[in-house]
């Protein structure tokens, strides 16, 4: 698991900006999204391309806050990052030369086993899944992930999966500029470093979510609900 440090500048930043390092006190689980952003073999499997060993780490506590929400008349959706060859993204190959970013093309290519969700999540009937072709899955063109937790009047989303600093960052920035409320996980989100997951996490507290722990995220969704 990741040792989470966020800079005491940051941490004071945040305090004098904000008025307290969190400012969604409450969630609604009816209004409540949990996005597991690219929990997928491919990222996951030992040999796969974008293989990351944090990421393995980190799925007890995704399935964790799926089963809290959902039993609290929450909404989870699976996203997966997806390649199409309709829909070919030259600029991702540019920052990923010497082979390794066809590779990761060609596993993240639907019916490729690295395309597929992750065997050990805990994925209910009821949850959706979402595929994108961007990082961010709420960029226009991405996916219709909006639209969808749109008609589910969805307003306050918990960002979870990998990596960190690239589709799970990607994608809460995006959520919090079309308004939605904002919780991004800091041990539920997994990265490569820890300086790369903690440099978001400083830039989540500063400018686009409150960063809580998963044991955080329960305690919010019970309290919605005691008893």
């Amino acid at each position: 698991m990741h040792e989470v440090r966020i800079a005491q500048d940051v941490l004071d930043r945040a305090l004098a900006r904000r008025g307290a390092t969190e400012v969604f006190p409450t969630l609604q689980p009816s209004r409540t999204a949990l996005l597991v952003i690219d929990l997928q073999n491919g990222f996951i499997l030992p040999g796969q391309p974008g293989e990351l060993p944090f990421a393995r780490e980190i799925v007890g506590n995704v399935n964790r806050m799926a089963a809290a929400l959902r039993s609290a008349g929450g909404h989870v959706v699976w996203v997966r990052h997806t390649h199409l060859a309709a829909d070919p993204w030259p600029r991702f190959l540019e920052f990923s030369r010497a082979g390794w970013g066809e590779a990761l093309t060609q596993a993240l290519t639907p019916g490729r086993p690295g395309h597929e969700l992750y065997a050990g999540l805990e994925i209910a009937p009821q949850d959706e899944v979402v595929d994108k072709t961007r990082f961010s899955a709420l960029i226009q063109g991405s996916s219709d992930l909006h639209e969808r937790l749109q008609r589910r009047s969805i307003d306050t989303v918990i960002v979870a999966g990998t990596i960190t600093n690239v589709c799970c960052e990607s994608t809460a920035r995006d959520a919090m500029m079309l308004n939605y409320k904002v919780h991004f996980v800091s041990d539920a989100n997994a990265a490569r470093t820890d300086a790369e997951h903690n440099a978001t996490l400083g830039n989540m507290m500063l400018w686009f979510a409150d960063v809580r722990t998963t044991e955080g995220i329960v305690e919010l969704i019970d309290a919605s609900h005691p008893g």
